[in-house]
């Protein structure tokens, strides 16, 4: 039985070659210092990150994928190409586009793509440089985070100017921000640059920045500033509460999360969120300051969730418009995302399969949708006959639940199969057991 190919995020052994797109939790989930499998690939900058996270970890098995650039591996059973593009998610995140025996497939992380960004601009001629020479691409594994139209929230440096603004409103206020171990290093540099002040970050997250290579913005003293960016997961209302009884205190927590408000209403198709009334949607630029601060007023007040803290859409991830910008480029044939299951997971297929050069997963999910809509009417309409003294007597109910998906995989045009469960990707041989 022919063993696995690669694996992209995901670190049971029995592959020939490991890729880490990123050093966040969920794409690490399994992974060791003392895991030795295989070669595991990644960029520079999460070579430099990776033995802070995993202490002991043997860096002899670590080889460097240089965004940008396009790399030949020779494998027991097949050549592999593989060419890194920056994600311009988090410091070292990169996407993967694999071509081989199998086809061609991208993998790409988490990633946030904007129209306003410079990277994100170079990243893009570095993909479509990288497509020139493909017939097309067999399956793309998506930061499916933000893929339905409710999730709409600007650029990351106009949010970045809201975030200053609420700094800059509570002169007398000490400042507290929920962030991760890695990622929002850009906002809290703006922060920093706009107001000239230090940012307080806790020890390990103060090394995290030294090995970024910023050495004089952060600081774990406290008497030097009065901004602090905490670990999200200290980061609560109760916190500040029991802050406030000391100093007065305001929270602000970065997101694209909490800009989920509007639900869909009968025959109506959203198209952003609550927030995309205070914006005019698709218009972002970065021409001039003042187009720049008339789509900081449109945005209107940040939301205020509580008497001591703020939301503001400040997203690692890409919004629906920005993947469907990408998929446009790239045209896949098909689509699956990476986050299999979560509160806000929906099947990309559902919205973005009309991209793609075959789409019949689409057509069996309008199908299965125009099935369950007829089976509703006829409900419906038993239900009106059933009524009594004016009141209708339901004969059903809705059943309908948040997708929660896990998919077991799809097999590659040639002899190979393309696997992924809950994190991460595995391209395996054709007689392999679909046993994980």
């Amino acid at each position: 039985m022919e063993k696995g190919l690669i694996s992209v995020d995901r670190w049971a052994e029995g592959s020939e070659a490991y890729f880490l797109s990123h050093l966040h939790s969920d794409h690490t989930h399994g992974l060791t210092s003392s895991w030795s499998h295989a070669p595991l690939f990644c960029s520079p900058l999460t070579a430099k990150l990776l033995p802070f996270k995993f202490p002991g970890f043997d860096l002899s098995l670590l080889r460097i994928l240089h965004p940008g650039t396009s790399h030949t591996l020779t494998l027991t059973s097949s050549v592999l190409h593989v060419t890194a593009i920056d994600a311009c998610h988090c410091p070292g995140s990169i996407m993967l586009l694999f071509r081989g025996d199998f086809g061609c497939v991208l993998y790409t992380g988490d990633f946030r793509w904007e129209a306003t960004c410079q990277r994100a601009t170079n990243a893009r001629h570095v993909l479509r440089n990288a497509l020139q020479n493909v017939p097309l691409v067999d399956v793309v594994y998506l930061d499916n985070t933000y893929s339905s139209p409710i999730y709409d929230f600007p650029p990351r440096h106009v949010a970045a100017q809201k975030v200053i603004d609420i700094i800059s409103s509570h002169p007398d206020h000490e400042v507290i921000i929920g962030i991760n171990t890695l990622g929002k290093e850009d906002l809290l540099i703006e922060i920093s640059r706009a107001l000239q002040i230090k940012i307080w970050v806790w020890p390990e997250r103060l090394r995290t920045m030294h090995l970024l290579g910023f050495h004089d913005i952060f600081t774990t003293d406290t008497s030097l500033t009065r901004v602090r960016a905490v670990p999200q997961y200290s980061f609560s209302i109760g916190t500040l509460e029991s802050l406030n009884r000391m100093c007065p205190t305001i929270g602000i927590l970065p997101s694209g999360l909490p800009w989920i408000k509007k639900s869909l209403q009968k025959n109506e198709f959203l198209s952003g969120s609550f927030l995309t009334s205070r914006y005019k949607r698709g218009k972002w630029s970065a021409n001039s300051e003042a187009e720049i601060d008339d789509q900081i007023r449109n945005i209107g007040s940040p939301e205020k969730i509580d008497k001591y803290m703020y939301t503001v859409p400040y997203s690692d991830h890409s919004n629906y418009e920005e993947i469907e910008e990408f998929l446009k480029l790239v045209q896949p044939t098909r689509i699956k995302g990476i986050v299999a299951s979560s509160s806000c997971y929906i099947e990309p297929m559902y919205y973005f399969g009309r991209l793609c050069r075959v789409d019949q997963q689409t057509q069996k999910l309008h199908e299965e949708q125009r099935r369950k809509e007829s089976c509703k009417r006829e409900i419906e309409a038993v239900s009106s006959e059933t009524s009594f003294g004016g009141d209708n007597v339901q004969t059903g109910r809705d059943r309908s639940k948040a997708s929660k998906g896990k998919f077991s995989g799809v097999r590659l045009r040639r002899f190979s199969r393309l696997r992924r469960t809950h994190r991460g990707a595995k391209i395996q041989g054709d007689n392999c057991s679909d046993q994980e």
